[in-house]
């Protein structure tokens, strides 16, 4: 499957020469290699089968691998599959024949056409032209997810052995048009902790506070408080806390081309100060903010 995405590994982790901070970055919905196969059984152009991307948020948070953290990336599309989900998240109605007796069939993901192997992009578009096989399924879990997840625990479970602690930040954005539940703003940035469950009180404030100071508009958990990785990895009591930041697309892309706009460099400068002061204002493990359940 390797060969599937250009001679490329279906991800990668950009590390630093020596992780320095307890941060670990993530961006799981970034990937922009769509294999040939996949492509050939898709109804969708390549243009509209890119709805679901995450575009370029990846680039947007590379700095962080300089300020001694690390950064993992997919290059398999959202489309293809998504590792925010649970493993299994699957619709019997996309496969051609009988899925595993352990498959969540009933989820509102899935139900959503938005499961592990989504029916769906952006819009509602539907991916694929005809049923596809089940073990073509289950092998994109086990050559792929399995293998993601596992490496992102790892680089979780080395930090906070490292550290004493670890945060993942889970970087995705969101479309320009979005508006806040309940209100009519369209918010820069949504800050997810699952409703205060997934990371310290004091870390989601931090989040949200430093974007406000730059001048963003910021909500918290409303209508994203974070999915399967937020919710997953998330635990506070065991020294791991992870945040979700979704971005509106409309600060630094061109939503109807999919193409960087002239916002792409301000907002990649204005994020890499926000991580630098998100990392400074942890502090030293006694003076620092406090990260460990009280």
């Amino acid at each position: 499957m390797v060969n599937a995405f250009q001679g490329l590994p279906p991800f990668e982790v950009c590390r630093p020469i020596q992780q320095s901070v307890p941060f670990v970055f993530n961006s799981p919905h970034s990937g922009r290699l769509y294999p040939r196969s996949f492509l050939d059984q898709s109804r969708l152009d390549g243009h509209a089968i890119r709805r679901s991307e995450d575009y370029f948020v990846d680039e947007l948070f590379d700095e962080v691998v300089e300020m001694g953290a690390p950064l993992l990336c997919a290059h398999f599309p959202r489309a293809f599959l998504d590792v925010n989900r649970e493993p299994y998240e699957l619709d019997p109605r996309m496969f051609d024949g009988p899925l595993p007796p352990y498959a969540n069939i009933s989820s509102m993901r899935v139900a959503g056409g938005l499961g592990t192997i989504p029916r769906l992009v952006a819009e509602d578009l539907e991916i694929y032209r005809r049923r596809i096989p089940v073990a073509e399924a289950l092998e994109r879990v086990e050559l792929i997810y399995r293998p993601y997840h596992e490496t992102l625990r790892q680089l979780l479970l080395d930090t906070r052995s490292a550290f004493g602690r670890a945060v993942l930040v889970d970087c995705h954005s969101m479309p320009a048009n979005l508006r806040a539940a309940g209100g009519a703003a369209r918010p820069d940035f949504i800050v997810g902790d699952r409703y205060g469950t997934s990371a310290a009180h004091e870390i989601s404030r931090t989040v949200a506070d430093l974007l406000k100071r730059m001048g963003y508009s910021v909500v918290r958990n409303k209508p994203y408080a974070g999915g399967f990785i937020t919710q997953h990895y998330g635990r506070p009591a065991r020294g791991l806390h992870a945040i979700q930041i979704e971005i509106s697309r409309g600060l630094y892309v061109d939503e109807r081309t999919l193409e960087k706009t002239a916002g792409f460099d301000a907002l990649r400068s204005d994020l890499a100060r926000f991580c630098r002061a998100l990392m400074d204002s942890l502090g030293d493990s006694e003076g620092g903010m406090p990260l460990a359940a009280e």
